[in-house]
């Protein structure tokens, strides 16, 4: 397993020392985003409706595909143009060396991944009905095992980052000693509080900039989203709780913004959803590759995150529904001729 992992790391930097030396002025422009969080193998099941409890269903169809909330972000974040590192940790088994494999294929760095002896690589069960909604049952495994003395170890790549973006589908003290190194260089902190549990205030000193869903969102302040005042509402709660940038993804409403300078609902791309599973993730991953350090760009980069979204949605499974940097560009001359 270590001389694969070596022989897979040695590629990464090929291919990050190749596209420096092609390009050098091109990539300086370019996000360095490093992301933090879960590598999971998914379990996709298509069944008709969700079952009723006791109930047995038969499935439609069943697939397998590279997921997890932070890898699928990658993902997302390097096809949106941004040059990209992965920190995680996987077992030592087949699945890791599929998810290696995985983001390999999209020339993400995996250098800061971990191999844990002990605990299998996280799984993922998928259930997906006719409408694209879906249920998911996480299996975390070795993802919650990477500690703050890993992170410690890996500090020299996330200071040669732009950005840092962690979830909640690895522990939180992992987070917090990530995003501390972040401040200590200036980095740009994202923080995607999913599945939704409590938050050290701690951490939340060190976030930038906090990106929940509606549900999520919820949770954490108690304030249900209804309209744009409870929207603001909620702003303030989180301005409270020390962060003043809040992003809230909220379906095919759009997306609420606030920050110091403005609040506002950015309108949603309106299309047939077959599959939701990776929206959120591939949201947050092709914003951060258009985020400028200082967030004066942030409603630009919403509505390039949002049209990245769009497209996923319209296609089943988690990383394989990701779009391209140049299918999202298309996507978005399509919309705003349709809008003309």
């Amino acid at each position: 397993m270590l001389d694969y992992l070596i022989d897979k790391v040695s590629k990464a930097f090929y291919l990050i020392f190749t596209n420096f030396i092609l390009d050098k002025k091109e990539v300086d422009l370019v996000n360095k985003v490093i992301v933090l969080g879960s590598l999971n193998v998914d379990t996709i099941l298509k069944i008709k409706r969700f079952p009723n409890p006791g109930e047995t269903l038969e499935t439609l169809d069943k697939s397998s595909a590279a997921g997890g909330k932070g890898a699928n972000q990658a993902v997302a974040a390097v096809r949106s143009g941004a040059q990209t590192t992965m920190i995680g940790q996987i077992g030592h088994d087949d699945l890791g060396k599929f998810m290696i494999d995985s983001l390999q294929n999209d020339h993400i760095n995996v250098s800061p991944i971990t191999v844990n002896d002990t605990v299998g690589t996280g799984t993922a069960t998928v259930l997906l009905d006719e409408n694209g909604q879906n249920c998911i049952l996480v299996y975390g495994g070795a993802n919650q095992k990477i500690s703050p003395e890993d992170i410690k170890k890996i500090s020299d790549n996330i200071k040669n980052s732009d950005f840092l973006i962690s979830q909640f589908e690895t522990p939180q003290n992992a987070t917090k000693a990530a995003f501390e190194i972040a401040k200590e260089n200036s980095l740009t902190t994202i923080l995607n509080p999913a599945p939704a549990s409590k938050i050290d205030s701690s951490l939340l000193t060190l976030t930038d900039l906090i990106v929940p869903n509606e549900t999520e969102s919820t949770v954490l302040t108690g304030i249900k989203i209804t309209d744009e005042k409870s929207m603001i509402e909620t702003a303030k709660a989180f301005s409270k709780m020390g962060i003043d940038n809040l992003i809230i993804t909220i379906g095919d409403r759009g997306v609420f913004y606030s920050t110091k300078e403005k609040s506002e609902l950015v309108s949603a791309y309106h299309v047939k959803a077959v599959d939701t599973t990776a929206a959120g993730d591939t949201f947050i991953g092709a914003l951060s590759s258009q985020l400028k350090k200082d967030l004066s760009n942030i409603k630009s980069a919403i509505s390039f995150a949002q049209c990245a979204s769009s497209i996923t949605v319209q296609r089943l499974g988690a990383q394989p529904s990701i779009p391209t940097l140049n299918e999202i560009r298309i996507a978005e001359k399509n919309y705003e001729s349709v809008k003309n």
